[in-house]
């Protein structure tokens, strides 16, 4: 049985594993929105940003409503 003669670091462990990566990337729908996006990812809808079904940034509010 094979031994390796010392420990590969997590860095070089990390790098060889960067080829191993899905072809395409998994869609899913969000919960409030219904918007298609990539898993595990904020995304941008009707001026605000989503992620996990929650508003993160909201840029939907007018510039001439904050300046008064």
């Amino acid at each position: 049985m094979a031994h390796p003669k010392s420990r590969i670091s997590k860095a070089s462990r990390g790098k060889r594993r960067t080829h191993l990566k899905m072809d395409k990337p998994t869609i899913s729908f969000c919960q409030s929105t219904g918007e298609a996006h990539v898993r595990h990812r904020a995304f941008w809808a009707d001026g605000k940003m989503y992620y996990r079904g929650q508003v993160v940034i909201d840029n939907s509010v007018d510039v001439d409503e904050t300046a008064e």
